[in-house]
């Protein structure tokens, strides 16, 4: 069985040794799946914009308009970008975290897998993986994060199966999460420290350390979970 200091261990070797495109590979990841300094950002102009109601009052309504409209369209071409690039190119990401694992050097090519191999079929799992979370979310928050660890094999179950079936792929990163979202989890905090100094370095230690750290770290979680699955006990949840 799986430990956090062996998988961490594990990833640290092999982040160093093909360094610079794993901090390559994680840039590109990072990217990919961030988005929460968005909701941040949307917050505190939110603030802004309650706080100075009364000169927005003032302006013309058709400037108004016209500014809502383009932020509209800025909307709906960055959730395209998102689901047609950004969901592939992660599971490129994980492709290369994977093979970085079992070779030498893995190269910087396998990030373009999801967007070479079925990318039809890639783009719709990871849509609706990220759909369904979001369902959840809206319900609540706690269900939606036990949610999300139920669906965080995803995109490494596209990495290494590109042709599954989108339903296929989610139920079986659920079946293989079962019993394991409590042992993700607390590896995931055991990352905190890390996280913590990133913030203090204004992300630079998170770009050329913790980021690609964790990304291969990640594999090797991903890896020990498939190892150690076994479908017969197992119950959906």
């Amino acid at each position: 069985m799986w430990t956090n200091s062996l998988l961490k261990q594990n990833g640290k070797l092999n982040m160093k040794k093909n360094y610079w495109y794993c901090v390559v590979a994680s840039v590109v990841l990072g990217i990919c799946v961030g988005g929460s300094s968005g909701g941040s950002a949307y917050n505190s102009t939110q603030n802004s914009a309650s706080s100075s109601g009364s000169w927005i009052s003032e302006i013309d309504p058709a400037i108004i308009t016209a500014i809502l409209g383009a932020a509209g369209i800025a909307i709906i071409i960055g959730i395209i970008i998102k689901i047609a690039l950004f969901n592939p190119l992660e599971v490129g990401c994980q492709k290369f975290f994977i093979m970085n694992r079992v070779e030498p050097k893995a190269e910087l090519g396998y990030i373009a897998f999801g967007l070479k191999n079925n990318w039809k079929n890639v783009v719709k799992t990871m849509f609706l993986t990220h759909l369904f979370q979001a369902l959840w979310t809206l319900l609540f928050i706690i269900p939606g994060i036990i949610k999300g660890y139920s669906y965080r094999l995803v995109p490494y179950i596209m990495a290494e199966n590109p042709d599954m079936d989108s339903n296929d792929a989610i139920t079986l990163s659920r079946s293989m999460m079962n019993g394991q979202k409590m042992n993700a989890f607390i590896y995931d905090l055991s990352f905190l420290g890390w996280i913590i100094l990133t913030l203090f370095t204004c992300g630079i230690l998170g770009i050329f350390y913790v980021g690609p750290y964790k990304a291969c770290s990640d594999a090797e979680l991903y890896t020990a979970i498939k190892e150690n699955y076994n479908p017969q006990n197992t119950v959906l949840q």
